[in-house]
């Protein structure tokens, strides 16, 4: 549960001297609280700040109950002195929000009273002044309190963003088997992982996932077959030697894996996992790997973010996305089409098939490239509009760093080779973002989204104390 800290301000000698302005600013303070209240996100109110202790109350009741995120609800002039103790005390950021309850007032009419009652912005300067003398970091909102898309997406954007940021606090990332041999790029530290934001790494081991497939009861594959073939399609074979029809035989291991990985997360309450295990010669383990990409595809459609070739760093970007509203497909860049400026995005195996407006495909395959084993994996591409794609990298110095760029999912066929592959167009033209976005230094995976994320990802970088670099947008 995301927990947002909000109160409002105001300046204690104004009470006595203007009757009915307190009840009329705590109005605008509960209105809002109920704005930004919705599934999953808790509000803890702290009421008005009108003094220094009551700023000092209010930032320690905050610390008290664990909030991801604190707004400060600047809904009339009030000295820095009350509010600076909130965020020094808080243990969480604090958003500066001033929204005026009307777009102006009428001159003509205009009194004193209504002067306080729109006082939004005239504290925000002087504030930041306090905030910033502290090494405090802030963010300033200034709008409306009605009728302000502006103002209320960047309100939800930090919303968004403490959601995200409460996700990666709680998750709990399953590391099974070991990152591919060679991918220099997927080596990771799990503690550093724990330090980034009190996440915690399970190891996991075949054993686990092997006992559950075994006692997988002939119900539950039927069930899980029943709920395969409901969700997607099976195509003719294409002009791939190696992509076929899913076999009846493939299918039914398919599910029983699939009932197996379920049971692993649901017992080990996992909220993410990362995998690559070789086994041999068709022994059992390679055959349960070779298995998971429709349960894993599954799992990662409800939330629960499976990434192959043991990336633990793209498991994690994979679960911003997705806590961001955005999918959240495990991916990384495909061959490019020079004719028409675009770049294939996509992954063997898995992808996160609730973001495409299109049922995916499952293909039955006689050998992954690459790697061991056969069976059947999935096809499908994300829905055209709108993307962001979000790596999760190391710098030179061993910092995480965020790498991000928007572009657009144009329409287009794309090759009918039981992979994930949208065809994914940046600015200013596919070659320059592929030089730039390389040249960043991040992994060779990323979490592919839907819709405009930037500014999610800029305040959750900002929440995390984690560097951004954006290449395209």
């Amino acid at each position: 549960m995301t927990k947002i800290g909000v109160f409002n301000v105001g300046f204690h000698r104004y009470w006595p001297q203007f009757p009915g302005l307190r009840e009329r600013l705590d109005g605008y303070r509960r209105e809002f609280e109920a704005r930004i209240a919705a599934p999953g996100v808790r509000v803890i109110s702290a009421g008005l700040v009108d003094t220094v202790d009551a700023g000092r109350r209010a930032g320690e009741y905050f610390a008290a109950q664990g909030v991801d995120l604190i707004f400060c609800d600047v809904t009339t002039y009030v000295q820095s002195a009350f509010v600076l103790p909130v965020a020094q005390r808080g243990n969480a950021r604090m958003v500066l929000v001033g929204l005026q309850p009307t777009p102006g007032m009428d001159p003509a009419t205009a009194t004193t009273f209504e002067q306080l009652a729109h006082d939004n912005c005239t504290s925000l300067p002087e504030i930041c002044y306090a905030l910033t003398r502290a090494g405090l970091e802030t963010d300033v909102i200034f709008g409306m309190l009605h009728g302000d898309d502006r103002a209320w997406a960047r309100i939800e954007d930090w919303v968004a963003a403490a959601r995200a940021f409460r996700a990666l606090r709680d998750a709990r990332i399953g590391l099974l088997g070991h990152p591919f041999e060679g991918m220099l790029d997927m080596n990771a530290d799990p503690t550093a992982f724990s330090a980034l934001s009190g996440m915690h790494v399970d190891m996991v081991e075949m054993c686990d996932i092997a006992h559950r497939v075994r006692l997988a009861s002939a119900a539950e594959v039927q069930d899980m077959k029943a709920r395969i073939e409901e969700f997607f399609v099976f195509p003719e074979p294409s002009a791939d030697a190696i992509a076929g029809r899913a076999t009846p035989e493939a299918l039914e291991w398919s599910a029983r894996v699939a009932v197996g990985l379920e049971k692993l997360v649901n017992d080990l309450r996992l909220d993410g996992l990362a995998h690559y295990y070789r086994g041999l010669e068709g022994n059992e383990y390679e055959r349960i790997i070779a298995g998971l990409i429709v349960g894993a595809s599954l799992l990662t459609a409800r939330g629960v973010p499976v990434a192959g070739e043991g990336d633990l760093k793209n498991c994690v970007a994979m679960l911003v996305m997705d806590r961001l509203g955005a999918g959240g497909s495990f991916s990384e860049l495909h061959p490019a089409d020079f004719r028409e400026d675009f770049v294939f995005i996509g992954h063997d195996g898995p992808g996160h098939i609730a973001i495409s407006n299109e049922k995916p495909a499952l293909r039955g395959l006689s050998l992954y490239h690459g790697k061991y084993g056969s069976g059947v994996s999935v096809e499908f591409k994300v829905k055209n509009g709108p993307i962001t794609i979000l790596g999760l990298t190391l710098d030179s110095n061993g910092r995480f760093k965020f790498v991000a760029a928007e572009g657009e999912s144009v329409p287009g066929p794309i090759p009918a080779t039981g992979n994930t592959n949208t065809r994914c167009r940046f600015k200013p033209d596919m070659p320059t973002f592929v030089e730039r976005w390389s040249a960043a230094g991040p992994t060779h995976h990323f979490a592919l989204g839907t819709g405009r994320q930037l500014r999610r990802i800029r305040n959750l970088a900002s929440l995390l104390n984690v560097d951004l670099e954006v290449i395209a947008q």
